[in-house]
């Protein structure tokens, strides 16, 4: 029987079941090739998964699966029916076309497995629905078992490390001719260079005390790479939509920033103003500021977004946990390794902000490390690259600049390095600064210091 009609019957086909468990009784081998991509469960008929679960018990063990060991191992299990069962393993291993297309068999039989699966889940979502108090958790526990079902079946088998090899040098060819770029960039060239970019399947942590200026950066940045044609989603937990929207105006139409807030806008002001919304216009940049985001809640987001290419996460410690003992650090390090999963999952560039812990405000020199990280060392063990921002001094001119240090403390695939920033707080400005960043000794004349 061969049928995909669901209102008689699950999809399945017997004749491909019979096929791959004659192959596998015929060529012992072939179970060698199947690694985990089949199990007994993806068989329709039960006494499919039973002979299929009996062969492969044999073969863990290091003993031959032919018909006739086969039937010892059902019979001893109280799961044969005598002369019945060993005419259909001789008929199964006697009848199969060819024992070569059993990866194609494999494939199609999991291939339907997947279907009922699919259809089983689709059955539990309504029912789920039906009876849901709270409709928006009923809809992250299904979409958590439809990606639960994803990850379960893109398994890929391990591949010969020359065939990388390969393909690697083709990459490097590309590199040196121009043709491809290390990594996204992010606006500020020293910082490229450090990190050479960023890059698909990497987290990238940036920290920093509060009101510093890690928000404001870390959209300045995704303002670049939008601008660039690069899909972006940030996800604001701190900030609302329209904020988010009159930073990325003042940015780019170099825009009073407290004239905004205000209303107080010249011609020259609204003009501005207006060119950098038909700017915005042309990026591919989502912002979405539902606070307490759950790690489901990032996933569906961040798979909502068409060829999504960064996810910027302000800030993990805003995010919730699903998780019920009370201990923030290991919420905290539950999001982390999700987002970590979520990079590599997707292949997305995750810049996730994160807090400091009130220890670096006690210090003379406000600079951070490692061991400031707040709430749990997970975000530093998951992180690629780890970066900080401190404040290093301020400026009184009307732009009201600032410089800040920014510091790469871990970096993966590549070097450790401290860089000057200036920032223009009237217009959310950043840019990569001149200016020594080192801590300035207290002056002993009269004059004001820097």
């Amino acid at each position: 029987m061969n049928s995909t009609d669901a209102t008689h019957t699950l999809p399945h086909s017997e004749e491909l079941e019979q096929s791959l468990l004659g192959a596998l009784l015929v060529d012992n081998q072939s179970w060698d090739r199947l690694g985990d991509k089949l199990s007994a469960s993806d068989f329709y008929s039960f006494v499919h998964r039973q002979i299929f679960g009996a062969a492969s018990a044999l073969l863990a063990a290091g003993h031959a699966a032919d018909p006739i060991t086969v039937f010892d191992r059902l019979n001893a299990a109280g799961e044969a029916r005598g002369a019945e069962t060993i005419a259909y393993l001789n008929k199964l291993a006697q009848g199969v076309p060819s024992a070569a297309n059993f990866r194609r068999y494999c494939g199609r039989v999991r291939e339907l497995s997947i279907q009922r699966t699919l259809i089983a889940l689709a059955g539990e979502s309504i029912e789920a629905a039906r009876v849901a108090a709270d409709p928006v958790a009923a809809a992250d526990a299904i979409a958590a078992k439809f990606g639960e079902l994803a990850r379960r079946h893109v398994a890929r088998a391990p591949r010969a490390l020359a065939d990388i090899a390969f393909e690697r040098a083709e990459h490097h060819t590309a590199l040196q001719e121009g043709r491809v770029a290390p990594g996204w960039t992010t606006g500020i060239p020293l910082l490229d260079r450090l990190l050479n970019g960023l890059r698909a399947g990497g987290l990238y942590i940036l920290a920093a005390r509060p009101s510093v200026g890690k928000s404001s950066f870390a959209e300045s940045i995704a303002l670049v790479l939008a601008g660039n044609g690069l899909p972006v989603l940030f996800c604001s937990m701190e900030m609302s939509e329209g904020e988010v929207a009159d930073r990325a105006i003042a940015n780019l139409g170099r825009v009073s920033y407290s004239a905004l807030l205000t209303g107080r806008m010249d011609a020259v002001d609204w003009q501005h103003s207006t060119e950098a919304i038909e700017a915005l216009s042309r990026m591919p940049f989502h912002v979405d500021d539902e606070p307490a985001l759950t790690l489901r809640s990032i996933r569906a987001k961040a798979r909502s977004i068409k060829g999504l290419k960064v996810l910027i996460i302000d800030y993990l410690q805003l995010c919730a946990s699903t998780r019920r003992d009370g201990n923030r650090n290991s919420e905290i390090e539950e999001i982390s390794r999700g987002i970590k999963a979520l990079a590599k999952e997707l292949g997305v560039a995750v810049v996730a902000l994160s807090q400091l812990n009130r220890d670096v405000e006690k210090r003379g020199n406000k600079r951070p490390g490692l061991s400031d990280l707040r709430d749990s060392g997970a975000i530093e063990q998951d992180a690629d690259v780890v970066m900080f921002l401190w404040p290093v001094r301020d400026f009184t001119d009307t732009e009201g600049r600032k410089i800040l240090g920014l510091g790469v403390d871990k970096n993966r695939q590549g070097r450790l390095g401290e860089i000057g920033l200036d920032f223009y707080g009237d217009t959310q400005r950043w840019e990569q600064s001149t200016a020594d960043i080192r801590p300035v000794a207290p002056s002993r004349g009269t004059g004001a210091d820097l």
